[in-house]
């Protein structure tokens, strides 16, 4: 939403729109008036932009990962509501002098309060300004701080060490938080959590008091017969149950005694002290109707079990004895099932390590008082550290926001030239250009979809640096110099803006027209890839042919010398139609060349001018199709879509027109004063074309001199005619010549 004010905005024009100028602190205390309409973005991504993330975070007040114009606005108050000059913002200095806050509202009073503790806490009480480096280490920022407005209370904020051990113990039953120190501690959620696990876990266990059949042993000595009777009970049931099957056919003892195969696979090896190995047999020697023995010839995996089962639950309730029947078994799980019961539904479980002793001396101790307020001690300096965060952001904006505002609100450094925008993240050097307008790019695919509206000539660019092997993939656009070079594969040099060297490989483009001269001679390069295509395939199909012929001509050859081996070979015979096929080739060149001179001799008899000018008007005739359509489409060039697949929400069509778009792709040149030796050793020679031009030119003069065009330019014993004179017939008598000698 925006507000009207009568301030005097001003405006440049750069890439085909108007663009709004921030230069003063005024400016940015009216920032909320300007229509966003006339703002260049209206959202960005926090990551993937050369800008400091700590500040991206501080202004991402919802923490989407997107920084809104809402959000930027109320950056933007906060430092001009805060700052005495907010014409500070414009200059960005590393560090915020505290006497440049203001000091006569509350919130300033409160700012400054807090810079002066932080310093403290870091060492330079008698410091007069304040970085953001100040703010990097919250850790020891709170290090020394037993109350720091978190609602987390740690031990050092206890006072006494009984309070100290209830923290503790608090911690180790029902869990942490961090504190802004990095110590563990406890908030009031915890500790309530604590308390109602305390009080179920009371009540729980009065529930077992108060039923005489649940502790008829004591606690301790109930509990303990109750867990050493479950710990055997599976295998005291499957016992049993093999002596009934015995005793209903004895036939099956051999086999529910397992067989001897059975004790050969488990005895292959050596057995551990526990005989771990046999734990799967039967509990002992089955036999029908015989008791459970509780002493010896019992299976050693379970003997301990077995022994602890006969001291805790036997004995205790029937009686010390070496064997049980299977009705003093029964008898002894229906004595303890009320207190097997009872433990199944144990509540309050968290604080069962504890022991209910001293659960209940927590319970009375008042403690849960005590903890509640330490919490309210340290909520209470809540306030001030709120105001250590917000002096941060102060810090933070005071560096950070001219920049971010100037390209976000407009694009001055994308446009200007000086320093790189911030969406742009190094320079890539490749095919001797180097390309300042590369973007991170997560994933080329879905990227590629809307980059490629941009009508730029982009390449998308995988990064590596071997030492750490760090990856990263770019977008890069060329926007001056050719094509003909670039290709899927090829290899170069990424900077990133940190001046880190990356191994950069192309492995997609998305191609579109990088310049006017590309597509002035892209015709010709066409034409002589085509006529190269072509020969390539003639000559491949000759050389196959040549290869074939070769080969029939061989096997005749070994054929008729071994059916007539006596014979001379006959001559070959010239192919009438080879000859007939050569006349029409020789024939078409020769039409073909008569045509070229015809028209090559008309041209020439029209002058110097005239020839130059038809052959000027076929190069543009062969030229314009091409440089019209890509001009056309180099004026269509927009940044805007290339952003947009980053996650930006551009509000215009920021062009890259041609004499911008050369500023952002780097041609090679030879630095100014450089001399260049011009004689190659190891050149090649190519086709004469400056040697035919030079003779061309010499014909043509020769030709049109001997037509007579140069003549009126030239004096008379250099013209191609001489004219002695013309006769005419008349009626005067022509006077005869005197004799020699008259007078």
């Amino acid at each position: 939403m925006t507000t009207k004010t009568n301030h005097k905005w001003r405006f440049f024009r750069a890439g085909g729109f108007d663009q709004v100028k921030l230069t003063t602190g005024d400016d940015f205390v009216h920032l909320g008036s300007l229509d966003q309409k006339l703002w260049v973005a209206l959202a960005s991504p926090t990551a993937g932009l050369e800008l400091d993330p700590r500040t991206a975070a501080l202004i991402d007040v919802d923490k989407d990962g997107r920084i809104r114009v809402g959000e930027l606005l109320a950056a933007v108050k906060l430092a001009c509501a805060n700052l005495k000059r907010p014409d500070d913002l414009v200059r960005s200095l590393p560090e915020l002098p505290i006497d440049s806050i203001v000091d006569t509202t509350a919130e300033g009073n409160v700012l400054i309060r807090a810079a002066k503790q932080v310093l403290g806490n870091r060492g330079k009480a008698a410091a007069t300004v304040i970085a953001p480096a100040d703010f990097a280490d919250q850790a020891k920022l709170f290090a020394d701080t037993k109350f720091n407005g978190d609602g987390v209370i740690i031990r050092e904020s206890a006072d006494d060490d009984a309070t100290r051990a209830l923290i503790d113990e608090v911690i180790a039953s029902v869990g942490s938080e961090a504190d802004r120190s990095g110590k563990r501690g406890i908030n009031q959620t915890l500790i309530d959590a604590f308390f109602a696990e305390a009080r179920e876990h009371d009540a729980w266990f009065k529930e077992g008091e108060g039923d005489a059949r649940v502790l008829f042993l004591g606690l301790e000595k109930t509990v303990a017969a109750t867990t050493a009777l479950e710990a055997v009970r599976a295998k005291v049931e499957d016992y049993f149950a093999r002596c009934r099957v015995a005793a209903f056919d004895p036939r099956t003892l051999p086999l529910l005694n397992r067989k001897e195969d059975d004790y050969l696979a488990a005895l292959g090896a050596d057995l551990s002290a526990s005989a771990e190995e046999l734990s799967a047999f039967p509990l002992a020697l089955v036999v029908a109707g015989r008791p459970l023995p509780l002493g010896e010839a019992v299976n050693p995996a379970h003997a301990a079990a077995i022994a602890r089962f006969r001291s805790d639950a036997v004995a205790p309730v029937l009686g010390d004895r070496a064997l049980l029947t299977e009705d003093e078994w029964r008898r002894l799980d229906e004595r303890l099932a009320p207190c097997a019961a009872w433990r199944a539904g144990q509540r309050g479980a968290l604080v069962a390590a504890l022991g209910i002793a001293r659960v209940r001396a927590i319970l009375a101790s008042g403690g849960e008082l005590q903890l509640a307020e330490l919490v309210a001690r340290d909520k209470a300096l809540e306030p001030e550290v709120a105001a250590i965060e917000n002096l941060e952001r102060l810090t933070r904006y005071h560096r950070d926001l001219y920049r971010l505002c100037t390209n976000f609100v407009s694009f001055k450094d994308f446009y200007d030239g000086g320093d790189p925008a911030i969406f742009q993240v190094g320079t890539l050097y490749l095919d001797q250009r180097a390309c300042t307008l590369c973007l991170p790019v997560d994933d080329p695919a879905r990227h590629a979809s809307m980059a490629g509206l941009a009508g730029a000539y982009l390449t998308y660019v995988d990064c590596v640096r071997r030492a750490t092997n760090e990856k990263m993939q770019i977008v890069a656009a060329f926007t001056a110099g050719d094509s003909d070079n670039l290709m899927v594969g090829r290899n170069g040099v990424f900077y990133d803006r940190k001046g880190q060297d990356w191994d950069a490989t192309i492995t997609k483009i998305i191609d579109n027209p990088i310049s006017v001269r590309q597509a002035f001679f892209s015709p010709y390069k066409k034409f002589v890839r085509f006529i190269e295509e072509q020969v390539a395939k003639r000559a491949a199909a000759a050389d196959s042919d040549a290869q074939k012929q070769l080969s029939s001509t061989a096997e005749t050859a070994v054929n008729l010398d071994k059916t007539r081996p006596d014979k001379p070979a006959a001559d070959k015979k010239i192919d009438i139609g080879t000859v007939a096929a050569l006349g029409v080739a020789f024939g078409a060149i020769g039409t073909f060349l008569t045509a070229i001179v015809g028209y090559a001799t008309g041209v020439f008899k029209l002058g110097i001018a005239a020839t130059f000018g038809v052959a000027v008007a076929v190069v543009l005739l062969i030229s314009t199709p091409s440089v019209v359509l890509a001009y056309v489409k180099l004026r269509k060039r927009n940044l805007g879509p290339i952003l947009d697949a980053n996650g930006w929400a551009i509000n215009t069509r920021a062009r890259i027109n041609v004499p911008f778009g050369a500023t952002l792709t780097a041609v090679a040149k030879l630095p100014p004063g450089s001399r260049r030796d011009s004689q190659d050793r190891y050149a090649e020679r190519g086709f004469p074309a400056k040697t035919l031009l030079i003779v061309a030119t010499v014909l043509a003069l020769a030709w049109n001199w001997y037509q007579g065009r140069f003549d009126r330019h030239l004096p008379p014993r250099v013209r191609s005619t001489t004219v002695l004179g013309t006769w005419a017939p008349s009626s005067t008598p022509v006077p005869t010549p005197p004799p020699a000698g008259a007078p």
